[in-house]
């Protein structure tokens, strides 16, 4: 409810923190200096009464000092001076080396999820009672410049709320300020600058509390009581609104409890919640503006960071359809698969166009990194077993389809663009995890295998194939759904078939070369690339995808199969054998 607020009025909402903000991340509240101080001072005058002291501060500086406890008279008795008063502070509030290392007096989960919920603007207005700096030094992390305000008198040149990026209030001071509020005498009022400016924060704004317990703060416990506001709702942290003072003040504003355990879940969980509505609300980008994008990252080192996001942020699209995707489907097995299928091949189309124009544009070959971290998430996203829920095969293998379909458009680009090198990659240089009942590890050429995503005989039940028969099923599917990728790279149609039979042709050598050691592994996969018509005229022994392929070869600078097969040697005997189990396939269908 409140992140659906505050999305929906970004900066409606102020927030009110108390020390429970704070005492998470190391920091000590001030009234617990307050009490250390007192014990400091009784430890030196009489020292047989410090706990006493400890126990009842406000009593003990009474009895011996004859006048009531403030923070400026003690600090005073303590340290005569700024510069000393200040070196007497500095062990609270400021971290040493090591607590900096272990973590400790530093802005905590709370501080920074509020942070990023400032720079987003969803909060314009802070009100807080801690004398720590920690929610300035996490502002000013996220590059907000912040307006602070930690005496009265500085109420009157302030710049108005509404106009600054984001005002914190300091209502008992900073904890340098010998001006700070902390006693309960000190704390029964506040300044008239301070009422006025906090009474209009309680009367024009929806107010957050986590971390303020209300038992101590009497001036604005009045404060709140007075507001006749109730345009707005207050929201008030579980934790820290069980006193007393909380219930009376949520039952009079018709508050409502958050159960968080605390100031860090809250937050985070508020801005997560945000973010979650955020990507709602955001018109998801066309085709055409997303390539345009990548177009303009691709060559900018500094638009590194925003190439990835772009091409993470499609890729988890295509991811969330692996994990939502059903495995037990109660109907027809052709149609159940060929709208599973047809639902990973639109997810995937974005990812996989944008995919094709990286492989493109990319000719320095510095963003090859980035393409295979997308097959390795969608290789392991697929591979992943779904425990306790029903599973029919067919629709458990074709949760590799996305990961299938991206592998295939990039080897197609990179035949096109005669990257050779980057299809060894990509059967390669990604590995994943499948479980026989023991856990192997296969490179991307063998846990992606056509045959490991589909069979033939289901995809020969699909509708769109009842009426057809199609040799090598699988291949055509591939060929077919991966077509849209590359309609603006290859244009033509006859182009594009003879690229991606030599893609096909490319990575059944890949196969050939990982099946090695285990039975769980496949070899080449015979395709269309083999078909009736896919064989030379002149040597009608050698496919054409094998010519083409050795006349790539004649006009690369560098040809990495060569190095793939071990030396020359070893490339043409792995060739020869190649071509005779294409040999094998064109005889057994009969041609």
């Amino acid at each position: 409810m409140l992140a659906t607020s505050m999305h929906a009025q970004p900066g409606v909402y102020a927030l009110l923190l108390g020390s429970g903000i704070s005492t998470g991340a190391g920091m000590p509240t001030g009234w617990g200096v307050v009490t250390d101080l007192v014990r400091k001072v009784a430890v030196q005058e009489d020292a047989k009464t410090a706990d006493q002291a400890a126990a009842n501060p406000e009593a003990w500086w009474s009895e011996h000092h004859g006048e009531g406890l403030g923070y400026s008279s003690l600090l005073e008795s303590l340290a005569p001076t700024a510069a000393a008063r200040q070196g007497l502070l500095e062990g609270y509030f400021e971290p040493t080396n090591q607590e900096r290392e272990d973590g400790v007096k530093g802005p905590s989960a709370a501080h920074r999820a509020i942070a990023q919920l400032v720079k987003k603007g969803y909060v314009k207005v802070i009100l807080t009672t801690n004398f720590d700096r920690l929610m300035e030094e996490a502002l000013s992390a996220e590059g907000v410049a912040a307006q602070v305000i930690s005496r009265s008198d500085a109420v009157a040149g302030m710049q108005s709320l509404p106009h600054a990026p984001i005002t914190v209030v300091k209502l008992h001071g900073d904890y340098k300020d010998l001006g700070s509020l902390n006693t309960p005498e000190e704390l029964a009022s506040y300044p008239q600058p301070w009422n006025d400016l906090v009474g209009r924060v309680l009367d024009e704004y929806g107010l957050v509390i986590s971390g303020w317990s209300a038992d101590w703060d009497t001036a604005l416990v009045a404060l709140m009581n007075a507001s006749p506001n109730r345009r707005y709702p207050l929201y008030w942290d579980a934790r820290s609104s069980k006193g007393e003072n909380a219930q009376q003040l949520l039952a009079g504003r018709q508050g409502a409890v958050i159960p968080a355990a605390g100031a860090d879940e809250l937050f985070t969980e508020v801005l997560s919640n945000i973010e979650a509505l955020e990507r709602l609300a955001t018109p998801p980008l066309t085709t055409a503006m997303a390539v345009a994008r990548l177009k303009r990252y691709l060559p900018d080192p500094i638009r590194r960071i925003s190439l990835h996001d772009l091409v993470m942020d499609a890729t988890e699209v295509v991811a969330q359809g692996v994990i939502e995707q059903p495995l037990s489907i109660p109907e027809d097995k052709g149609v159940a698969l060929q709208e599973v299928l047809d639902d990973h091949r639109e997810r995937s189309h974005l990812l996989r166009t944008l995919l094709v124009e990286g492989v493109r544009h990319d000719s320095d070959r510095v963003h090859d990194r980035l393409w295979l971290d997308v097959l390795q998430r969608l290789m392991d996203v697929g591979s992943v077993r779904r425990l306790g829920v029903p599973i029919q095969e067919h629709l458990d293998k074709a949760r590799l389809y996305p990961a299938l379909l991206v592998q295939s458009a990039m080897g197609t680009a990179a035949t096109h663009r005669r990257r050779d090198d980057l299809i060894i990659n990509l059967g390669t240089q990604v590995v994943g995890t499948l479980d026989y009942g023991v856990r192997l590890r296969f490179p991307a050429a063998q846990l992606v295998h056509p045959w490991r995503a589909l069979d033939q005989d289901s995809v020969k039940l699909l509708p769109r194939y009842r009426n057809q028969r199609w040799i090598y099923p699988v291949s055509r599917l591939l060929r077919e759904d991966t077509r849209d990728a590359l309609s603006s790279l290859i244009p033509d149609d006859d182009q594009y078939i003879e690229t991606f039979h030599g893609y096909e042709y490319r990575m059944s050598l890949v196969h050939a070369l990982t099946a090695k050691g285990t039975e769980y592994l496949h070899g080449p996969m015979p395709g269309e690339y083999v078909g009736e018509r896919a064989w030379s005229r002149d040597q009608q022994d050698v496919p054409l995808a094998e010519l083409a392929f050795r006349e790539a070869a004649g006009l690369a600078h560098e040809w990495p199969w060569v190095e793939a097969f071990g030396g020359l040697d070893g490339y043409e005997a792995r060739l020869v054998a190649h071509r005779e189990k294409l040999s094998q396939f064109k005889a057994h269908a009969g041609w």
